[in-house]
């Protein structure tokens, strides 16, 4: 196979990989509304803040989130947008698939394109 090829395949994979956790789906799920703290993600998440935390850093460091210090808080908001439009594809995609009990109406509206 071709070397620019086969690490265009492996870059892709890692970037698949990323989005390959609910806990960072919830985390970019909140931030399509906008820039928050750590503690309003927290709450949107339902997870633990270390494990927000987690997230957030591996995010961040691949260029997916933005982040910035407003006193001693730390704000994320979403640096790359392809990903939230990929998100969001594979989201409508996957509910348009299944049983409506499996995933209600809400949750494929929550999800639609903007515009």
């Amino acid at each position: 196979m071709d070397p620019e090829l086969e690490r265009l395949f492996q870059t892709v994979s890692g970037y698949f990989a990323l989005l390959a956790e609910p806990t960072r789906l919830k985390i970019l799920n909140a931030l399509c509304e906008g820039e928050r703290s750590v503690s309003d993600i927290v709450a949107h998440t339902g997870a633990t803040q270390t494990n927000v935390s987690r997230h957030l850093n591996l995010m961040f460091a691949h260029g997916v989130l933005n982040r910035r210090r407003d006193g001693a808080m730390t704000l994320y908001s979403i640096a790359d947008q392809n990903v939230v439009e990929l998100c969001r594809t594979a989201c409508v995609r996957i509910a348009s698939m299944a049983d409506e009990k499996a995933i209600p109406s809400k949750a494929v509206r929550r999800f639609m394109p903007q515009g």
